[in-house]
């Protein structure tokens, strides 16, 4: 999601998508809104755009994993209300006519919040970033995700 803010286009991601389709690969496609546009209630918006251009013409889907990755929650802390992220996971689901991929949340995931985002029945998993990086806040969030 981050990617975006430094210009990587939506159209550019359908061609890297439809590369590693052809070369086997799995996929995980970061979508997600700016905080500018959660303020004016793009998101759903955003998200719908973002799917459809970086699929497009993109025939097997079941390579692809979705991860939610609210670009203003990255790195801040900040998560979305659990309302929000639910309806957000669920309304990513309904733009798959057929069988909906995986859905990850990515986004400030820590030991701290990981007990309330496990209760999200809608989510598949979770796309860790910095907290991978220190093993024992990893391993942390690990334990508290199968406890």
């Amino acid at each position: 999601s981050k990617n975006r803010q430094s210009g990587e286009t939506d159209k550019l991601i359908n061609l890297k998508i439809k590369s590693a389709t052809k070369a086997g690969l799995k996929i995980i496609l970061c979508i997600g809104e700016t905080l500018q546009e959660k303020k004016n209630k793009k998101t759903n918006q955003v998200l719908a755009r973002q799917i459809k251009k970086c699929l497009k013409s993109v025939k097997n889907k079941s390579n692809i994993i979705i991860a939610y990755e609210p670009v203003w929650s990255i790195g801040t802390g900040q998560v979305p209300k659990f309302e929000d992220l639910s309806k957000s996971v669920l309304f990513i689901k309904d733009r798959f006519s057929k069988k909906s991929p995986k859905i990850l949340y990515g986004g400030s995931v820590n030991g701290n919040n990981i007990d309330k985002l496990k209760d999200i029945n809608s989510l598949d998993g979770f796309l860790i970033g910095g907290a991978s990086q220190k093993s024992k806040k990893f391993i942390d969030i690990i334990k508290k995700t199968f406890n």
